[in-house]
């Protein structure tokens, strides 16, 4: 549907009008493509072949059925971060590995099929961010070893972190100087030339070339060529638990890391993408690559800025770039095996450090301390415990602190001495009662953690001085357990101090819940009116009757 609602017209499938514009852009994503396809299967332990066919199947898989026209997928840092800790922990057995993997996929499509798509959208800015420089810390921290010619002892961060004072101490210089050469050209390769060819892919060519000149750093070594077996999923009931969680992950981080390019992709189109398809997409690529031994992806940020930039819109683009790189592996191999580790890491390097949410960081102190608070827990959750802790904390904490400011402002308008959006008559009315008759007024839909206190409240509120209390329901579309049973409260309080309420406002809905919940011995005291101003004339004419009089309990 359009703005007008009125129906959009159904497109081609494929749409034939940008070829030229998806020809260049899938090929530019391509060969960009390329060494961070290499480096993500190195970095997850399956080899730097994995990577490739990674980005191949998913590429063109998700690209030909998912729902974002330009978007190009294909390995990404929180997809091989978390990999790569499963890859370790199953000791790298193929048939329990890809069966995640494999799994992951068919969870994607799942999701995709019950509308999860709408519901990322709900994930708070500050967790996003905490989870995503979360991502970019551990990037970079399992490349700071092999930046010095060393490997991690086993996976994680910490391992990570811990090798690295033997790795400073007895660095390969060699490896040193060509991860140092890798750093130079990916952080300061000029944006002319990037048009021409991508920084990462000439710090490739460069760093491997000074490699053969120079030899003595450890290098990527045989790389089997031709296309991949067929891997049987298998799952043993001891490791069962740590497939299934691991492909939750998989899956949950993948349909995330897709959907948020997703919305890159529309802010650059000027598009609007299927979040429902998208997820299908994922998920079919994802379960294809894990049959064929390849390592899972997502969508790519900064290869599907490349696609539009270049003139990629459709998903023709997408598979084009699968295609390039399915025509680079049949002749990659030679080139392939003398690729440096420290070349890799430096470009991955480069990967972690554009991950790392820069731009919130530097403007964090600006906002809210609590969401910068929230922001560093998540980030530190996400480097030392694990992403589904951290995002799940992060959201609820997130959820909890909303409803704690909604709330505060909440109880704070319905407090107020002259309600907002009174009317003169209604401000005069309030003045000639002499503070014996109070109003407060529900501004909408009461909030779960307003409803808590209401009652202590407007209890504190009232004192000894009131003697009619009107409780307006004017904009109160509906009510739930939570604010019914403060009303109860509000109302019992009332036939103790012997005041009288008027409740005003209430449509059906509102009116049947509280009639039914709310239990009050004595309905005398309780009085309903179609509206507040009625109910405010009623009760000063109450109170103006006899001011002297003990509280009214007619």
């Amino acid at each position: 549907m359009n703005n007008s609602g009125k129906p959009l017209e159904k497109s081609r499938y494929f749409d034939m009008s940008n070829i030229k514009g998806d020809v260049f852009g899938g090929l530019t994503a391509g060969i960009v493509a390329l060494p961070l396809a290499l480096a993500f299967g190195e970095a997850s332990g399956a080899g730097p072949i994995a990577g490739l066919w990674g980005a191949i199947f998913v590429g063109f898989f998700a690209a030909l059925f998912g729902g974002t026209g330009s978007q190009v997928s294909g390995p990404t840092g929180p997809m091989v971060v978390v990999f790569a800790g499963l890859y370790a922990a199953l000791g790298g057995n193929p048939s329990l590995v890809f069966a995640a993997v494999i799994l992951a996929g068919f969870m994607q499509i799942l999701l995709g099929i019950t509308r999860f798509g709408q519901y990322v959208k709900l994930v708070p800015y500050p967790v996003i961010s905490g989870f995503m420089s979360g991502i970019g810390v551990i990037i970079i921290a399992l490349q700071l070893a092999r930046l010095f010619g060393h490997e991690p002892d086993g996976g994680g961060t910490i391992p990570a972190f811990t090798a690295v004072p033997e790795a400073v101490m007895n660095p390969n210089l060699i490896a040193v100087a060509i991860a140092a050469l890798t750093l130079v050209i990916v952080f300061t390769w000029p944006k002319r030339l990037a048009s021409f060819i991508p920084g990462p892919l000439a710090a490739l060519f460069i760093g491997t070339l000074a490699s053969v000149f120079l030899p003595g750093a450890p290098i990527l070594g045989d790389i089997p060529t031709g296309f991949p077996s067929f891997v049987v999923p298998t799952v043993e009931l001891d490791s069962a638990l740590v497939v299934i969680e691991a492909a939750f992950i998989l899956a949950v981080l993948g349909s995330i890391d897709s959907l948020l390019t997703s919305l890159v992709a529309d802010n650059m189109t000027r598009t609007r993408h299927q979040s429902n398809r998208e997820l299908i997409g994922q998920g079919i690529g994802n379960s294809i690559a894990g049959f064929f031994g390849a390592i899972p992806g997502a969508g790519a940020t900064m290869r599907t800025v490349i696609n539009i930039r270049s003139g990629g819109s459709t998903r023709i683009s997408g598979m084009i770039h699968a295609l390039v790189l399915l025509a680079i592996i049949v002749s990659l191999g030679p080139f392939a095996s003398q690729i440096p580790h420290a070349v890799l890491a430096g470009i991955l390097v480069k990967v972690g450090y554009d991950t790392l949410d820069l731009s919130y960081l530097k403007r964090a102190h600006k906002g809210p301390r609590w969401d910068l608070a929230l922001m560093a827990l998540v980030l530190f959750l996400t480097v030392f415990v694990d992403l589904i802790t951290a995002v799940a904390v992060g959201v609820i904490l997130a959820a909890l602190g909303f409803v704690k400011t909604l709330a505060d402002d909440q109880l704070a308008a319905l407090l107020q001495r002259l309600p907002r959006h009174s009317s003169e008559e209604e401000v005069e009315l309030l003045e000639q009662s002499d503070g014996k008759v109070m109003l407060f007024d529900f501004g909408g839909p009461l909030s779960f953690g307003a409803a808590a206190d209401l009652g202590h409240h407007v209890r504190g509120q009232t004192g000894h001085g009131a003697e009619i209390l009107i409780l307006d329901f004017s904009r109160v579309p509906f009510l739930d357990v939570s604010a019914a049973t403060a009303v109860e409260t509000i109302l019992e309080d009332a036939e103790d101090s012997k005041k009288t309420v008027f409740l005003s406002g209430m449509n059906e809905k509102v009116s049947n819940l509280i009639n039914k919940f709310c239990n009050c011995d004595n309905t005398d005291l309780v009085k309903q009116y179609e509206t507040r101003i009625d109910a405010l004339k009623s009760a000063t004419q109450l109170v103006s009757a006899d001011h002297k009089a003990e509280p009214i309990t007619a």
